[in-house]
């Protein structure tokens, strides 16, 4: 409509537009046709029986050769017009392969119309590779790996649509000598990613979900041989290659190119097409799939339409194709490994309380980054909103489940028995104590006043440091389940020239020389009382003690006697 407008507009300004007459520009003309099918015919009809590709193109290449040399040369009826000579040798070429087909029922290669070329499977063609697969149908051969990584590994997508990360990957290859021609090796062109993507269509359905199989999945196909549908052997070794890396997948796939050739009314539909049958054909008709149903097509055609009956005819030969294949891939490999290869991590997935993620990360990832060091595993958190996610992997299976044992110990911490001994690590250190972690996700405090053997110190820092190893004794657990230790034996050695006063005495108790028991609560309380002086009874742990003894203070009331409200413990 637009196009009428503009036409308009400018014939009602400049007036009627007078049309051009032009010569429509011809491949060659009927004259060359029939120079070349006298001179090349011949030896055109022996070379398309020729079965092995790079011996047929000799041949045929030999044939235009000889047509040029003839009809081209010095003082020759079509000197300087080679051109158009090799255009009509290859469209004679296109003329004996389809009348052969259609008028003698034979092809290229010498197989019938539903014939399948020999098909041959391999599996673990690379042992170092966690799968791989090598498929190889008359000339066609490709081979795939697979390679297993932890979920993070997923391939992050940036398009309009809401799909933010991509799990399974598949990508394609094919370099020049797949064809025997010699060329650049760069990054894949539009024909590389448009296979890459039908065939990892065509393994999606059956590829299990990310709950079943916590792996992100990358597949890379490299063409090593191309003589028709390296897509459709790119399905066959993917199939190949997940089964032998153990991917739980639902069921094998297999896929096959079905051709087509109309002529003089009638249809001939082609089972596993040729790459020149492609060529000189007028459909090419890819069908993925597993022995009970179809997971990708793809169509291309070069006439107008194709009816609907040929079609389905279409697709009754392309599965019958498909289960002879499916036969041979289940004789190389008839199900999934049972397990990962050993080279492959092992990963599982637990779902922990949204409220535990963050102690399972800790304050700046110290927590999570303190259990891959000391594991050696790869471990990610994630949640759905809501529980909350962990993913953990490694090499090794021990070390996957010890990293496992203790994120279930922090989501569930083991409780802490009163009386026992436990060889803990200093965590924490404050002005009044250390904190010493005795259980995974379990920590209890010893106060100041019970380290130095019996000599008053005045940092912590003198006696411990963090990270240090310390036996401890639990001494008390109050109702809340804060953990009160005290060192076992001797304890730390005090530095040299310390004080032997008394240590630091608690509430409402007597010194007799030793260490004193204080709870977590008076340890705190005692700590304020030093730094802020006498609060009164309404400094008291809001209802949780009831009101406390007096403490003399080094300061006074710093806050002019008002209620410094809830503690907040550790």
């Amino acid at each position: 409509a637009l196009q009428r407008q503009l036409v308009a507009s400018v014939i009602a300004t400049k007036g009627a537009i007078t049309p051009l007459s032009y010569t429509p520009i011809l491949d060659y003309t009927d004259d060359v046709f029939a120079a070349v099918e006298g001179i090349a015919g011949p030896l055109l009809a022996d070379a398309i029986k020729i079965a092995r590709k790079a011996d047929r193109n000799a041949a045929t290449d030999a044939a235009g050769d000889a047509a040029v040399k003839q009809l081209c040369g010095e003082g020759s009826a079509f000197a300087g017009r080679e051109k158009e000579v090799k255009e009509a040798v290859r469209s004679l070429t296109k003329k004996l392969v389809r009348k052969r087909i259609v008028e003698e029922g034979v092809r290229i290669d010498g197989r019938g119309p539903r014939d399948l070329r020999p098909v041959s499977a391999e599996v673990r063609v690379l042992p170092s590779a966690h799968g791989s697969g090598l498929f190889q149908r008359g000339e066609t051969q490709v081979m795939n790996v697979t390679t297993l990584a932890m979920p993070r590994m997923n391939q992050m997508l940036d398009t309009l649509t809401p799909i933010t990360e991509k799990r399974y990957m598949h990508h394609y290859n094919m370099a020049p000598w797949a064809n025997g021609e010699t060329g650049r090796v760069g990054s894949p062109k539009r024909r590389e990613i448009g296979h890459g993507a039908l065939a990892e269509r065509a393994l999606l359905p059956v590829v299990p979900s990310q709950e079943d199989f916590a792996y992100a999945l990358r597949l890379v196909s490299e063409v090593m041989s191309s003589n028709g549908s390296t897509s459709m052997a790119s399905v066959c070794s993917s199939s190949l290659s997940l089964m032998d890396a153990g991917v739980p997948i639902k069921a094998p796939v297999a896929g096959i190119a079905m051709g087509l050739v109309y002529a003089e009314g009638k249809y001939t539909s082609l089972t596993d097409i040729l790459g020149a049958e492609d060529a000189f054909g007028d459909m090419d008709f890819k069908v993925a799939g597993t022995a009970d149903a179809v997971t990708a097509l793809q169509l291309d055609t070069k006439i107008d339409g194709i009816p609907a009956d040929v079609l389905a005819a279409a697709l009754d030969q392309a599965k019958e194709a498909r289960l002879k294949i499916l036969d041979v891939m289940n004789a190389a490999i008839a199900a999934p490994r049972t397990e990962v290869a050993e080279s492959a991590p092992k990963i599982t997935s637990i779902t922990i309380p949204l409220d535990k993620v963050g102690e399972v990360i800790g304050p700046k990832g110290k927590v999570i980054n303190t259990i891959q060091q000391e594991t050696g595993a790869d471990i990610s958190v994630d949640d759905d909103g809501v529980v909350g996610i962990v993913t953990i992997g490694a090499v090794e299976g021990w070390r996957m489940e010890d990293a496992k044992a203790r994120i279930l110990a922090i989501v569930d911490p083991p409780k802490a028995e009163l009386g026992a001994v436990y060889n803990g690590r200093v965590v924490s250190i404050t002005k009044f104590g250390a904190f010493v972690n005795i259980l995974p996700g379990r920590d209890g405090l010893v106060h100041i006043s019970k380290l130095g053997r019996g000599k008053r110190i005045n940092n912590v820092e003198d006696v411990l440091t963090l990270g240090q190893e310390i036996e401890v004794r639990v001494d008390d657990i109050d109702d809340k389940g804060k953990v009160s230790l005290s060192p076992v034996g001797d304890g730390p050695e005090p530095p040299a020239g310390g004080s032997s006063s008394a240590p630091r005495e608690s509430s409402g108790s007597s010194n007799n020389g030793g260490p004193v028991t204080v709870s977590f609560d008076d340890a705190f309380d005692s700590e304020i009382a030093g730094e802020l002086g006498d609060l009164g009874p309404g400094g008291s742990a809001g209802g949780e003690g009831g009101d406390r003894d007096d403490r003399g203070g080094r300061g006074g009331d710093r806050r002019g006697g008002r209620d410094r409200g809830p503690r907040r413990h550790r």
